[in-house]
């Protein structure tokens, strides 16, 4: 039984995000409505629940706010976040069905 509401599409974007004084870079590997996946090289604590997602798009710099939801974790370091979208964001869901029409174009 699949738990999720929203269907994930498969990506390969580059993002940043800060957590206090500290700039991350990672990618996006998938994303729905509601939520979005990133790898990252490594992480550190403390890391605040909530944060901004910057992702460039359009010739727009996207600000998407996110509450962390899952980190993970390989060989003891922690390299990934599962986030959840605060607000519905029009750009972001834009972004969403643009990447979904060009992977399923029928």
């Amino acid at each position: 039984m699949n738990r999720r509401v929203f269907e994930r599409v498969t990506s390969n974007i580059s993002v940043r995000f800060y957590c206090g004084d500290t700039d991350y870079c990672g990618t996006i590997t998938n994303l729905s409505e509601n939520g979005m996946f990133i790898s990252t090289k490594q992480m550190s604590f403390p890391f605040d629940s909530k944060i901004e997602i910057y992702i460039s798009h359009n010739d727009k710099l996207l600000s998407v706010p996110v509450k962390v939801i899952r980190m993970t974790k390989s060989n003891d370091v922690f390299d990934g976040i599962a986030v959840q979208l605060v607000d519905h964001h029009k750009d972001y869901l834009d972004l969403v069905n643009t990447l979904r029409s060009s992977q399923f174009p029928f």
